[in-house]
């Protein structure tokens, strides 16, 4: 439904996330702009619980610049979305201060809950399930990681959301080149322990988004089953990230925290029980799609 109120003058969001900082600028229902570049701030507030000074003035620079190609693309509506950092960072009112002041137009720290809402709307609007049937989307993230089930008609219904994401699990457990198969256990029993308890209404369909997910697409396809994701789990184990870079194509700043990614992915499938199937959309298409509905009823 929202694709039918997308048209006008375009309307972009700079997404500020834990590996990387993203713009993305669309008009009608077609993107006409997409950018990006990897900050790593969840580095820092994984170190030190704080975005040096350094970060926030390379965050602060970014977000600058692509303000500004945002507004040669004729933006009407411009927002900074400030994902994990700004939630976990002892300093991330800072953060949403420069960075509010860097691209002079609103910025916003987004609960997970926010978070969640938005991949969901993002990645169902794209992938266009049946309106009534029950399904989850799964968005795993630098600093954080969100499994959300609803339907298209009706939108989230239940979510969880946990700390711990591709880059955190990656500082904590999986720096090693290649980690090893000891490394992969430790870290799969680390997610699980943030999962415990948690039982979600199991979905008739899943949907897996984010910058892990399309890595592993490239190396299996799009579908995310637990024997597909035993293989991987197995091969990140034992591969080094350059050599998985080399030989499925997979950015070089993706690679170094794509096992971390599965071995989340993994743990979300086995706890929904259904197949993951990697789908575009997610957080960014949300809130795209959001600010345009709030340019047309304003």
């Amino acid at each position: 439904m929202w694709r039918r109120h997308h048209a006008g003058m375009p309307v972009g969001v700079i997404d500020v996330g834990s590996n990387t900082v993203r713009l993305l600028v669309t008009h009608g229902a077609r993107p006409v702009l997409s950018e990006r570049e990897m900050l790593r701030l969840g580095a820092d507030v994984e170190q030190s619980g704080w975005i040096s000074e350094r970060k926030l003035t390379q965050a602060a620079q970014v977000v600058a610049g692509y303000a500004e190609d945002a507004r040669a693309a004729k933006v009407e509506r411009l927002e900074v979305l400030i994902t994990s950092p700004g939630r976990q960072a002892a300093n991330g009112n800072e953060l949403l201060d420069v960075l509010a002041l860097a691209g002079r137009c609103p910025a916003r720290i987004l609960s997970a809950a926010e978070e969640g809402r938005l991949a969901f709307v993002g990645a169902v609007g794209l992938a266009t399930p049946p309106p009534r049937r029950s399904v989850a989307v799964v968005d795993v993230g630098g600093g954080s990681a969100q499994v959300i089930v609803g339907t298209r008609r009706e939108g989230p219904r239940w979510q969880h959301s946990i700390d711990l994401g591709s880059q955190r699990l990656t500082s904590r457990l999986l720096s090693a080149e290649p980690p090893g198969p000891d490394a992969v256990e430790a870290a799969r029993a680390e997610v699980a322990g943030y999962l415990a308890g948690v039982t979600p209404p199991l979905p008739r369909a899943a949907y897996a988004v984010g910058g892990s997910a399309r890595a592993l697409k490239r190396i299996v396809g799009p579908r995310l089953d637990g024997e597909q994701l035993a293989f991987l789990l197995e091969l990140v184990a034992t591969t080094p990230a350059a050599e998985l870079g080399q030989r499925y194509g997979i950015a070089a700043e993706r690679t170094r925290t794509v096992a971390a990614g599965t071995v989340i992915l993994a743990a979300f499938q086995q706890l929904l029980d259904t197949p993951l199937k990697v789908v575009r959309g997610g957080l960014r298409d949300g809130a795209v799609a959001e600010l345009a509905e709030r340019r047309i009823a304003a």
